[in-house]
């Protein structure tokens, strides 16, 4: 799990492929880690696999195009074209992909499996589109449970 303040992060200012990461910061780290309540989450093998059928599935559900995704072990990285807002795709992503671990067995049941929210940004071009394609899929660190639509 990476904290605000930790090597290697982003937050709202820092949040651009290619950008800049946040830079260190030990007390802004300390004080997100002590308003945590619970243990960071981690997605096994299985768990990574089962998240990324239920993405999925709901935009094939929603008939959202889903472009890309990337299921990390403390994170998911996923590109939707919808006519809905990045919120209300989070929330169902969130939703679906806990219903699936629920339903399967795997994966801790506490209600606290996922971020209170999550980072979401229109891409309104082109080349914002492709830039966050290789991001989500080439600079992540090595591919985990990973989907890219054909033709890309």
């Amino acid at each position: 799990m990476h904290l605000h303040g930790e090597s290697g992060t982003v937050d709202h200012d820092h949040n651009q492929p290619g950008g800049r990461f946040v830079d260190a910061n030990f007390l802004r780290a300390a004080m997100e880690r002590l308003r945590m309540d619970h243990a960071a989450y981690s997605f096994d093998r299985l768990e990574r696999e089962v998240v990324l059928q239920a993405i999925q599935d709901v935009c094939l559900h929603r008939t959202w195009d889903l472009i890309a995704a990337h299921v990390r072990t403390n994170h998911v990285h996923a590109i939707v074209e919808a006519e809905a807002p990045p919120e209300r795709i989070m929330n169902a992503f969130k939703s679906w992909a806990s219903r699936r671990l629920n339903e399967r067995g795997v994966g801790e049941t506490k209600p606290n499996r996922w971020a209170r929210h999550g980072s979401t940004r229109w891409l309104w071009k082109d080349q914002d589109v492709l830039d966050a394609i290789r991001y989500v899929v080439d600079e992540q660190g090595e591919p985990m449970a990973v989907f890219v639509r054909d033709g890309l």
